[in-house]
């Protein structure tokens, strides 16, 4: 069987890396509109000058690829998937889906029109303590679930301004609840659920007056209610004065209730309760990577083994003809409802419908 061609379009090489390490796909083409980083990809990956574009419609035009892999600034997000899609490229994209509703919309459109397969390629689903977790959901260890939280707190003040020229740069215009999927997804893919209505507050901008813009808002929260009746509270920001960034989640169900605690503080631990199994709290580990996983299957950083198995699910998808896990459904379920969310804070904390685009 021949191998799957892939292009790899900016972002981070941890996935043109697992691209390239997987026996069934090949990255064959760069696309980047910055010269020094795809010059400094392209001898990453060993390609020729010839395989390396700046334009995204002549990449598309010129590169013989069946995979598209997107990693570029979220607004191009949308309209760079569903270019690659009628092109008759599968799609892996970086979160989230898109910035609006109207993209969101239209991105499943052309999914499904097309028939070509589209995963959000959202890590933290993948991360092991969330699969570990989903299993025990799905056993019935906790309950009937009826209410969890999820916290994302990572200042990225330098992101948001060119520190040389004093230019604002894309995140800035970002409201820190739009970027919800890796607090959202990974609760939303635990109970198999999505939301149906939103309500949020935060509006503020203090820890960085200098900057009137959304993605400088301190701090959002918001509450979701979904369509099997589970209450979410999401918290985040991007501005926050608080190192090192963190990760939070804890779910409650009518046996017990499970959270982690130290995620990205290096301890990776937490704490779980079950009624007939334990008299209080007890510690776990709450592992990012997998332990059983193949040799090279950890990556650097603080995913650990979550790409790697994202990327196989994928191209199982398009080997077996089915959807992938995180199809274009349930990527869109884990973009609209922080859009709406930003909406509700904007009109005051009321609570709005969110749209579910099957």
């Amino acid at each position: 069987m021949r191998k799957l061609k892939v292009g790899h379009v900016g972002g981070r090489l941890v996935y043109a890396d697992l691209f390239k390490a997987d026996p069934r796909t090949e990255v064959v083409a760069l696309c980047d509109i910055n010269p020094m980083a795809l010059e400094k990809a392209r001898e990453s990956l060993g390609l020729s000058e010839s395989q390396c574009f700046q334009d995204y419609d002549e990449f598309l035009k010129k590169a013989d690829v069946d995979i598209v892999f997107i990693g570029t600034p979220i607004y191009l997000h949308a309209e760079q998937s569903i270019k690659a899609m009628e092109s008759g490229r599968h799609v892996l994209c970086e979160v989230t889906a898109a910035h609006d509703v109207r993209a969101c919309r239209e991105l499943v459109h052309v999914a499904k029109k097309t028939g070509m397969k589209y995963m959000l390629a959202e890590n933290m689903c993948y991360v092991h303590f969330i699969r570990e977790w989903t299993e025990m959901i799905k056993e019935g260890r906790l309950g009937r679930i009826y209410y969890a939280e999820g916290e994302y707190i990572h200042q990225i003040r330098r992101l948001l301004r060119d520190p040389s020229s004093g230019n604002l740069l894309w995140r800035v215009f970002r409201p820190p609840i739009h970027y919800i999927s890796h607090s959202l997804g990974p609760l939303l893919m635990m109970f198999d659920d999505y939301v149906t209505e939103a309500m949020a507050l935060g509006t503020s901008k203090y820890t960085v007056p200098d900057i009137n813009a959304d993605g400088a808002i301190d701090m959002q929260v918001a509450l979701f209610k979904t369509r099997k009746g589970i209450i979410i509270k999401v918290l985040r920001s991007q501005v926050v004065a608080r190192e090192p960034p963190f990760h939070y989640y804890v779910i409650y169900g009518t046996k017990g209730c499970i959270e982690n605690t130290n995620f990205r503080m290096g301890r990776e631990r937490g704490l779980i309760y079950i009624e007939g199994e334990d008299e209080i709290a007890r510690e776990i580990d709450c592992p990012i990577s997998d332990p059983n996983a193949p040799e090279g299957a950890k990556r650097s950083g603080t995913h650990g083994t979550s790409e790697y198995y994202l990327v196989k699910d994928f191209i199982d998808a398009i080997e077996s003809d089915r959807k992938p896990p995180i199809n274009v459904i349930k990527g869109v379920d884990m973009t609209i409802p922080g859009l709406i969310a930003h909406e509700s804070a904007v009109k005051g904390g009321v609570w709005l419908p969110v749209p579910h685009l099957e």
